[in-house]
C-alpha cells in the first residue's frame, strides 16, 4: 500500500485500529467467503423486495446509486431502467457533456492533439534537428519550453554520469509487462501502488530547475506580482507565451499560491491547457485522460455503457507507461475504439482494439516483421539498416488467443501463436509521431500461407488478420471465455456453469451482439437470487467510484481523487501486464486493505478528498444541532446502505464516531493533498501545472457537522458498503 497511506498520523492509527478491534472491519474471510456463493442449494430462497431488486440493479448496473437513484428506479420500474441502460442512446447525458466541455484537448483529432500537445518523442526530435518548430506562435513557444527542459536534463545526465564513472551491476532481473506470477497477475498489483499520474505524467517537477537561482525566483516573482498576475486573462497568458524558454519554470516557483490561483483566474480552459502545456503538455494530455475517464464514472446517465467501457479497458488492458505515445494514444483508445464500441458487436471492438495504436505500441506488434519478408530481407542485405535486429514479435498473437478471445486452455499450440504472428506482420502504425492511425505495411509482412490451429490462412495481405479475428470473434471458446468474464463482473466471483452457458449460447446466437448477452444476463434468475445480493465484494475503483456516488459531492479535485485509487492499487491504466485487473475479491481483500478503505472514506467525508458534500441534504435535517447522532447514522445508513447495516456494526459506527469526535483534528491520509503549497511525496495537486487543470480557486471548507462526517466516513468505509 502507498506510502502515505501507512504514514498515517499516531492517533488516527489507533483510533481506526479500535474500529477493527470492535469489528467495524470484520474478519476478511468473510467478504472472500461472501463473494464465493453456492449455487447449489436446493432450500427454496426469499425473492428480492422491489427495493432490493432496484439496489441490487444499481450496484451491478452502475458504479453505485448516487441519492435519489433507488426511489427513482422504483418509480419507472427496475426492468424499465435496465432496458433504458442496455439503450444508452437514448439518455440524455448533456450535464456530463457540460462538465467536460473543460477539457478541450479531449475533443481534438488524433493528429491535433499530437500536433498541439507534444510528446518527449518529438521534443527530442525538434531537440536533434530532425523535426522543424512549428510557426503557430503559441505552439512554437510550447515547443521551445519543452525542448529547453528537455536539453538541460540531458546536461543533468551527463553531469551526473561523470560523478559517477563505475558501471552500473548486471544481471538484474528485470519486470515485463508479460511477467505473470501463478496466480496470472504477475507484478500488476504491485506496479499498480505506485502513484501513476504522478511519476507517469511528470517530465520533470516543473518547480525543481536546478538552473534557477535564488534570485532569478525573487526576480520572477516580483515581476508576477507586480506586471504579470493583475493583468487581463489574455495578456497574462500572452505575456508567458513571451517568455523565453526556460523562464517560465522559474516565474511558476516564485509565486505564492494565491499568485497561481490568480494567475488563471478568468481564463477559458482552452487558455489554462495552453498554460500547463507551456509548463508540460504530458502532464496535461495524462491528467485530462484520468479526469475525464472519473467523472464519466462518477456522473454519467449512462451508467451501463460507463461501466462497461471500464470492463472493455480491463479486458483489452494497455499501461500507461508502455511506450512514448501511451497517454496521447491512450486518448483515442478510450474515447474513439473502446467506448461506442462497449455494447455492440464484439468483432466490431476486436477488429478496433487490433488496429489502435494504443494496443500496437503495448504489445509490440508495431514492430514486428515477417521473417522472409521484403523489409527481413532489405535488413539482412544492409547492415547497417536501421531496423535490422527487429523481427517477429509473438506478444499480440499470444495475448489476442489467450486473453482476448479463446482462453487459456482452447488447446491451441505454440507453433499457432508463431503462425497468428505472422499473420498480423505488417499492422503497424502510420506516422506514429503524428498521430495518423493504423495502417498496414505488406513490406513488412511475411509472405505465403499460415496454419491456425488446423486451418490454412492463404496469403491475402491484410485481410488475412480480419479473417483471423473474425474466427477467433465467433469461436465457441470465445463466447464461452468472454461470458464467464462477464459473469464474474456482474454476477459472482463464482458464476453458475449453467449461466455461463447461456450467455455463450446468445453470443453465437447474436453474432457476438454484447448487448444481447448482457439482457440474457440481466433478465436470468442467477442474476436476481437471493444468492447472489450483495455478494460481489468492490474492487478499489468500484468502491472509490461508488463512495464518491453515494454522497451525492461534488468533484472539485479529480487529482485527488485519483491518488485514493492509486494509493489502493487500482489507478486508471495502471496495470502493467496484459491480463488487466483481477474481479474477483481474492485480490484485494485484506486486513490492510480493509483499513485503507476506511482512512480513504473518512477523508472524503471530511472533504479532504477533494469532494464537498452537502451531509445535511442527504440527512434532510438543518444544522449540526437538529438531530441526535443516532438519528444521523439511520438517515445516513438509509442513504448509503438502503438500511442494511447489522445492529453491532451500527453500535459500533456510533461509539467510535463519539470517541473520534472528542479527539480533536485527526489526520487523514488525503488532507495533505488539500492544503495550499503542501510538498507530500507523489501528492498530484501540488505539482503546478496539474494546479492549473484542477481550477483551485478556494479550499474545500471542512463540513459544519464533525459528528456527521464521522459517521459517514465509517459507514462508508464499513464491511457492508464494501459488497454489491
Amino acid at each position: 500500500m502507498h506510502s502515505s497511506l501507512r504514514s498515517t498520523a499516531g492517533r488516527c492509527t489507533r483510533v481506526l485500529a479500535s474500529c477493527l478491534i470492535l469489528a467495524l472491519v470484520q474478519d476478511p474471510a468473510t467478504l472472500l467467503a461472501a463473494s464465493g456463493v453456492s449455487w447449489h442449494s436446493k432450500r427454496p430462497t426469499k425473492s428480492m423486495t422491489e427495493q432490493e431488486r432496484a439496489t441490487h440493479a444499481l450496484n451491478r448496473l452502475t458504479f453505485g446509486p448516487r441519492p435519489g437513484d433507488r426511489e427513482r428506479i422504483q418509480a419507472i420500474g427496475v426492468k424499465k431502467w435496465i432496458e433504458m441502460q442496455l439503450n444508452p442512446e437514448q439518455i440524455d447525458d448533456s450535464l456530463l457533456e457540460a462538465r467536460l466541455q473543460s477539457f478541450p484537448a479531449m475533443r481534438l483529432s488524433q493528429q491535433d492533439l499530437f500536433q498541439d500537445y507534444p510528446s518527449a518523442a518529438v521534443i527530442r526530435a525538434v531537440a536533434d534537428g530532425r523535426v522543424p518548430l512549428p510557426k503557430d506562435r503559441v505552439e512554437r513557444a510550447i515547443y521551445q519550453n519543452q525542448v529547453f527542459a528537455y536539453e538541460e536534463k540531458r546536461r543533468k545526465q551527463a553531469q551526473d554520469a561523470a560523478r559517477q564513472p563505475a558501471a552500473e551491476p548486471i544481471g538484474t532481473p528485470q519486470t515485463t509487462p508479460n511477467a505473470q506470477d501463478a496466480n496470472g497477475q504477475g507484478s500488476a498489483k504491485a506496479a499498480a501502488n505506485e502513484n501513476i499520474m504522478a511519476d507517469a505524467m511528470a517530465l520533470e517537477d516543473v518547480a525543481s530547475s536546478p538552473s534557477i537561482t535564488v534570485h532569478e525566483q525573487k526576480l520572477y516573482a516580483d515581476l508576477a506580482s507586480t506586471q504579470i498576475v493583475n493583468l487581463a486573462p489574455d495578456q497574462r497568458l500572452d505575456r508567458m507565451v513571451n517568455m523565453k524558454p526556460g523562464q517560465l519554470r522559474g516565474f511558476m516557483k516564485g509565486l505564492t499560491w494565491e499568485e497561481k490561483v490568480q494567475l488563471t483566474a478568468g481564463m477559458t480552459p482552452r487558455q489554462k491547457e495552453t498554460v500547463v502545456a507551456l509548463l508540460n503538455p504530458t502532464l496535461l494530455v495524462a491528467g485530462e485522460l484520468l479526469q475525464t475517464r472519473l467523472l464519466t464514472g462518477v456522473y454519467s446517465q449512462r451508467q451501463l455503457q460507463a461501466v462497461m467501457t471500464d470492463f472493455w479497458l480491463n479486458h483489452f488492458n494497455v499501461y500507461l507507461k508502455k511506450g512514448p505515445y501511451a497517454p496521447w494514444s491512450l486518448v483515442d483508445y478510450q474515447q474513439n475504439v473502446i467506448g461506442p464500441n462497449a455494447m455492440g458487436k464484439f468483432e466490431d471492438l476486436l477488429v478496433a482494439a487490433a488496429k489502435s495504436p494504443a494496443m500496437l505500441f503495448y504489445l509490440d506488434n508495431h514492430s514486428s516483421i515477417g521473417p522472409h519478408s521484403l523489409a527481413a530481407a532489405r535488413a539482412q542485405a544492409n547492415p547497417a539498416a536501421k531496423n535490422k535486429d527487429l523481427g517477429l514479435n509473438e506478444n499480440y498473437a499470444r495475448e489476442l488467443m489467450e486473453l482476448h478471445t479463446l482462453g487459456v486452455d482452447a488447446g491451441y499450440t505454440q507453433k499457432d501463436v508463431t503462425e497468428v504472428a505472422k499473420v498480423f506482420t505488417g499492422w503497424t502504425i502510420d506516422e506514429p509521431r503524428k498521430g495518423m492511425g493504423f495502417t498496414f505495411n505488406g513490406r513488412r509482412h511475411e509472405p505465403g500461407a499460415k496454419y491456425v490451429m488446423g486451418q490454412t490462412i492463404q496469403e491475402n495481405g491484410e485481410q488475412e488478420g480480419l479473417a483471423l479475428l473474425h474466427r477467433l470473434a465467433t469461436s465457441p471458446a470465445t463466447a464461452h471465455h468472454l461470458s464467464q468474464e462477464l459473469a464474474e463482473r456482474f454476477v459472482s466471483d463464482t458464476p453458475p456453469p449453467a449461466l455461463v452457458g447461456r450467455l455463450a449460447k446468445t453470443y453465437l446466437h447474436s453474432g457476438g451482439d454484447i448487448r444481447q448477452v448482457l439482457r440474457t444476463m440481466f433478465t436470468s434468475p442467477e442474476f436476481w437470487s437471493r444468492e447472489a445480493y450483495r455478494a460481489k465484494v468492490k474492487t478499489p475503483e468500484e468502491f472509490v467510484l461508488s463512495a464518491v456516488r453515494a454522497t451525492g459531492g461534488e468533484v472539485d479535485r479529480p487529482a485527488v481523487v485519483l491518488n485514493a485509487m492509486s494509493q489502493l492499487g487500482m489507478p486508471f491504466f495502471g496495470c502493467q501486464t496484459p491480463n488487466g485487473y483481477s474481479w474477483t475479491a481474492g485480490a484485494w481483500v485484506n486486513s490492510g486493505d480493509l483499513l485503507s478503505r476506511i482512512n480513504i472514506a473518512l477523508a472524503l467525508a471530511s472533504h479532504k478528498l477533494g469532494t464537498a458534500t452537502d451531509l445535511d441534504a442527504l440527512m434532510k435535517i438543518n444544522g449540526p444541532d437538529a438531530a441526535t447522532a443516532a438519528q444521523k447514522e439511520t438517515k445516513l445508513e438509509a442513504v448509503f446502505l438502503d438500511g442494511q447495516l447489522n445492529q453491532h456494526a451500527r453500535e459500533t459506527v456510533l461509539q467510535q464516531a463519539d470517541e473520534m469526535a472528542g479527539q480533536g483534528p485527526i489526520v487523514l491520509p488525503g488532507a495533505e493533498l488539500s492544503k495550499p503549497g503542501a510538498k507530500q511525496p507523489g501528492a498530484i495537486p501540488v505539482r503546478a501545472a496539474f494546479v492549473q487543470v484542477m481550477d483551485l480557486a478556494t479550499p474545500i471548507p471542512a463540513p459544519a457537522d464533525k459528528q456527521a462526517s464521522l459517521v459517514a466516513g465509517l459507514l462508508l468505509g464499513s464491511p457492508d458498503f464494501q459488497k454489491r
